[in-house]
């Protein structure tokens, strides 16, 4: 203690322990000379009984042991003694399973004490040593894991009723707050918050600031209400797991400038095995929970006269509200906490069973209590008065019966409680609650068990042998560098003895010529300029050839293995020299390879064009190309998706996983079709290891939702889609957001589009033709100005209030902020039919119908049109289409599926239309190559060559192929351009020797240009891989016929 002014040196002091109301004890009086010594050994114990009955151990979480220091003072005769500070034990340790603990607790001093003075000080922190200890553990090892710590902070309300406003006069009300859990499977314990107080508006409150103690009324110290080493902290809105996360205008202004209850209270609570249980249990059956918050009226508001009982008009339950808190996020693999704002209704019995599935209030049976046990008090105080009493006393007692009846009866004081708490709604009041467990209720599985499930369901592949092509390329890399610095003294040796003259140099000096020219290498440098250049093929050579990494220290082996490496480079160096000085030794001619990505975009238009057995043997192509990459057997079995093979389909993502085993599309991929074949427990490891891969994928987590959607595991399923929801903000607040297709659309063209007039079944066809015409005029008509032509507007020209629209764009939205272009669920489906996963694809699209995002956008109907198309459902597929261009008529995706969707049907010409609407758009679809190739074909059907040849050279300058410089040779063919069709005949014939039509497309371009040869073995190849077009055999015979050559039976 420190040393006080104006006062005696000695001091007489002692510390007495209670808890809960009860003292457990006093140290005896020490008395310590503050000059000499600054602490005092009060060796002081005390006790009291504990046990592991589930009311005692909650009490341990939440009631601390309170140390008060008191000061007896010389002049005071009962020796009472002054306070002068306390500190607060905490014997939560006791709950973890420790026998003893010490501590060092500050000792908080009491305004106004003697030693409040020396607090000032810096270096002068009061403090008691403390130790507190049990016979033996609380809890069993069993115990203390089925039970669990149950932490609930009530933190402010804010936007409380106007009604509420801070006044100076009488003291102010006190505002409670009740929330009721489970303490063990059978009995229940009330959290009561009732020191919440009224603060004014004006700034945000304080961060960082101190969580308080439940109410205690031995506490007389200020700081000692805090929980040591417990903070609330801010954080961002978009955390909080409610509606009112999303109002972020309203929160701010609420927080900032509005009136508001603090409370900051946390209160702890200890959970059997039982009632652990017990909270999940009621959790899964009602994820709502009530708080119910109620104003307190000030002490004194109303006096009662002498002798006369407690009744309802003296206890009531004033503004009585409830918030509704979802407890369910406590039920995610591994969640501990849940924060939020709620919003505050008035109490309802009605919506708390609708809701809660509750009956009766928990603030009303509190108020019942209290009443009831002010009652006894009172009988007990008039029990003599009414033995006395004659008639009166009697009359008397029915009146205290009447009035007992009524407080029992204070549940149905509803019309008050009713108009108040519609004050709640009418301020849109809401309270910041903080729920948090020491071990979660559902345990998450741990990071590294998932990988080595994984292992097990699907063995790693052994990697593959090191090529042998590394120690080839070490000695092409010599045999370069060789020849490069033979080149080099050369070029010195012919300045050297040859400057600018023919003469024959004497060959009686070859000696002296050498010398010279050794002595100018060394003399200028380049000799040793080469042996740099040489260094390094040379340690490439002892690395790659030698298999020589590491220093021989044994000098007979450093000599045998120089002798070796010197024999082995002159060899090759000979061998380098000989290739490079004799014309007549030439490399043989590097063979045509094709790239993954060719051979990829190879097997797409084969697939495309419905020759599956042409994209299969594409796919094979790769795989055997590169057999150690999982993405070439991913794409295998996508396509076996298609073609219905499941089983090898899952062979082949089963194989990429084995090469990979954290390739995420081909895990996910796996667990979708686990669940087809009923295999779930598979199926939950495959995705729910796809999320730990990447956890800031969307698709892995929408499916990973789906997944446990179909499982009815709603509660997971929800923590799935909730984490999907954030990754795609984060990813989307990282890059550039962009608006709703729909709202994009608007905002782009100035005349929206409206619903389209029904069809008759017998005009169908004329009703899409006419809209695939003119589909501004038939599905947009300006809603202000009905009638109009589509290129007028009411209020000026279609480019002014294009041009308005775009600088309201460019200046930013006024209010809320732009909807994004994707959810969750587009972005699976993208995923999904993309490698032809259509039942998935279309539980995913009816999510995306009920997703507040989603609904009956372009974009859906645009995704339900695919996947129709990929079931050959081509009539539905057609409606979705009409839809989508109804929504958005001129979004170059939905133009060129509609093309597709007629062109598979057969109707070419109104696809034709379709595909150049497409092309002639702004934004150009985001897949051309098939629109190109369609459109090409068209064209050369309807002998619009010109046409043709325009579109087929455009694809063959962006994806070049064997159909694309097959469909522009055609062209040039039928213009009669022969030189330009058997360049493009030729690449063709490059990329894919094995086309019978580009052989039969040879042969003719070989006839009309008069080569006997090349002609005959351009039909035999053509007939040998079975032409199937007979009007180009027939071209092919009638040419042969005319021109007499061409065919070998001739």
């Amino acid at each position: 203690m420190a040393t006080r002014a104006n006062k005696p040196d000695h001091i007489k002091t002692y510390v007495r322990a209670e808890r809960d109301g009860v003292v457990l004890g006093e140290s005896a009086r020490q008395q310590q000379d503050v000059s000499v010594e600054w602490s005092v050994d009060y060796d002081f114990t005390c006790s009291f009984p504990c046990s592991d009955a589930a009311q005692t151990l909650d009490d341990i979480a939440h009631k601390p042991v309170i140390l008060t220091v008191t000061e007896i003072l010389p002049k005071e005769k009962k020796q009472k003694g002054t306070v002068l500070g306390q500190a607060v034990v905490d014997l939560l340790p006791l709950l973890h399973g420790q026998w003893s603990f010490s501590s060092t607790v500050p000792l908080h001093l009491v305004p106004g004490s003697p030693g409040e003075a020396a607090s000032h000080d810096a270096s002068v922190k009061p403090s008691l040593d403390v130790s507190i200890s049990v016979a033996e553990p609380l809890l069993s090892e069993a115990q203390l894991s089925a039970s669990n710590l149950l932490k609930v902070t009530v933190e402010t309300a804010y936007s409380v009723p106007e009604v509420w406003t801070l006044v100076s006069g009488p003291p102010p009300a006190t505002y409670v707050a009740a929330l009721q859990v489970p303490l063990t499977a059978t009995s229940d314990q009330v959290l009561e918050f009732s020191d919440g107080l009224l603060k004014a508006g004006g700034q945000r409150e304080a961060e960082g600031r101190p969580r308080r103690r439940p109410l205690l009324g031995a506490l007389l110290a200020p700081g000692a209400h805090f929980l040591p080493d417990v903070s609330i902290q801010a954080e961002p809105i978009e955390h909080e797991d409610e509606e009112l996360a999303e109002d972020r205008e309203f929160r701010n202004e609420a927080e900032t400038t509005k009136e508001r209850v603090s409370w900051d209270t946390e209160r702890r609570c200890f959970l059997d095995a039982g009632g652990v249980v017990s909270l999940t249990r009621r959790i899964v059956e009602s994820r709502l929970w009530p708080v119910e918050l109620m104003r307190s009226p000030p002490q004194g508001a109303k006096e009662r006269k002498p002798g006369k009982l407690l009744s309802e008009e003296d206890v009531q339950i004033s503004f009585h509200g409830v918030a509704y808190v979802d407890m369910g996020p406590l039920l995610y693999p591994g969640a501990t906490r849940i924060r939020g704002a709620y919003r505050v209704l008035p109490f309802s019995e009605t919506d708390l069973l609708d809701k809660a599935k509750r009956h009766g209030s928990v603030l009303k049976e509190q108020v019942r209590a209290a009443v009831n046990q002010v009652k006894g008090r009172a009988r007990s105080a008039l029990k003599a008065a009414t033995i006395r009493s004659t008639d009166g006393g009697n009359n008397g007692t029915k009146d205290s019966s009447r009035k007992s009846d009524r407080a029992d009866n204070v549940t149905e004081v509803e019309p008050q409680v009713t108009t108040e708490g519609q004050m709640y709604v009418d301020a849109r009041t809401y309270i910041i609650i903080e729920i948090a467990l020491e071990k979660p209720l559902v345990p998450k599985r741990p990071p590294e068990e998932l990988p080595k499930r994984v292992k097990e369901l699907i063995p790693p592949r052994p990697p593959l042998p090191d090529h042998p092509c590394g120690a080839e390329r070490a000695v092409q890399y010599f045999h370069s560098q060789v020849a490069s610095v033979a080149g080099q003294v050369l070029d010195q040796y012919q300045d050297l003895f040859e400057p600018g003259t023919n003469k024959p140099l004497d060959p009686s000096t070859p000696e002296q010529r050498r010398a010279h020219l050794l002595g100018e290498l060394n003399y200028s440098g380049k000799y040793f300029a080469f042996k740099e250049q040489m260094k390094d093929s040379v340690v490439r050579i002892v690395r790659e050839k030698m298999l020589r990494t590491e220093a021989l220290t044994d000098p007979q082996q450093l000599q045998a293995f120089i002798s070796q490496l010197y024999v082995y480079l002159v060899d090759h160096m000979h061998e380098a020299l000989n290739k490079t000085l004799s014309p007549e030794v030439q490399e043989p001619p590097v063979q045509f390879q094709l790239s993954c990505s060719q051979i990829r975009l190879f097997a797409r238009e084969a697939q495309l064009s419905g020759e599956y057995h042409i994209a299969a043997q594409y796919y094979q192509e790769l795989v055997t190309k590169e057999p150690a990459e999982p993405t070439h057997w991913f794409d295998w079995g996508s396509f076996l998706m298609l073609t219905g093979d499941h089983m090898k389909a899952e062979e082949c993502f089963h194989h990429a996983v084995s090469i990979q085993q954290s390739h995420q599309p081909s895990l996910m991929m796996c667990g979708i079709l686990a669940e087809v074949g009923g295999r779930y427990e598979e199926a939950q490891t495959y995705l729910e290891q796809a999320t730990n891969v990447d956890p800031t994928n969307v698709v892995a987590w929408t499916l990973f939702g789906l997944f446990l959607q179909g499982q009815n595991n709603s509660i997971q399923a929800e923590m799935a889609f909730l984490e999907a929801g954030r990754q795609l903000r984060a990813g989307d607040t990282a890059g550039h957001p962009q608006l709703e297709e729909d709202q994009q659309e608007q905002e782009e063209v100035t005349v929206p589009a409206c619903q389209s007039p029904s069809v008759k079944p017998g005009e169908e066809d004329a009703e899409e033709e006419e809209m695939e015409e003119h589909p501004d005029e038939k599905y947009c008509v300006d809603q202000e100005g009905e009638g109009l032509p589509p290129t007028q507007s009411p209020t000026g020209s279609l480019s002014s209030r294009a041009s308005r629209h775009r600088q309201s764009y460019m200046a930013g939205p006024k209010s809320a902020p732009p909807r994004l272009t994707a959810t969750i669920y587009r972005e699976t489906v993208e995923f999904l039919l993309q490698n032809n996963a259509l039942q998935m694809a279309q539980r995913a699209l009816a999510q995306e119908l009920l997703w507040p995002d989603g609904g009956l956008s372009s974009s859906y109907h645009l995704r339900l049109a695919r996947l129709q198309l990929l079931r050959a459902d081509y009539s539905s597929a057609t409606a979705s289409l009409r839809e989508a261009l109804q929504l958005s008529h001129q979004d170059p995706d939905v133009w060129a599926l509609y093309g597709h969707c007629h062109y598979l049907t057969g109707k070419f010409r109104k696809a034709q239309r379709c595909y150049e609407r497409c092309l002639d758009l702004l934004q150009q679809p985001s897949d051309t190559h098939p629109i190109h190739l369609r459109l090409g074909t068209i064209y050369l059907q309807e002998g619009k060559f010109e046409s043709a040849k325009a579109v087929y050279l455009h694809a063959c300058k962006s994806s070049p192929s064997c159909r694309t410089w097959l469909g522009l040779g055609i062209a040039c063919y039928r213009l009669e351009e022969l030189s330009e069709a058997e360049d493009a005949l030729t690449e063709a014939n490059t990329l894919n020797n094995m086309d019978a039509e580009v052989w039969g497309y040879l042969a003719l371009v070989s006839l009309k240009t008069g080569r006997r040869l090349e002609a005959e073995q351009s039909y035999k190849y053509a007939v040998k891989l079975n032409l199937q077009k007979e009007s180009i055999l027939q071209e092919i015979k009638e040419l042969q016929e005319r021109l007499g050559f061409g065919n070998p039976s001739f």
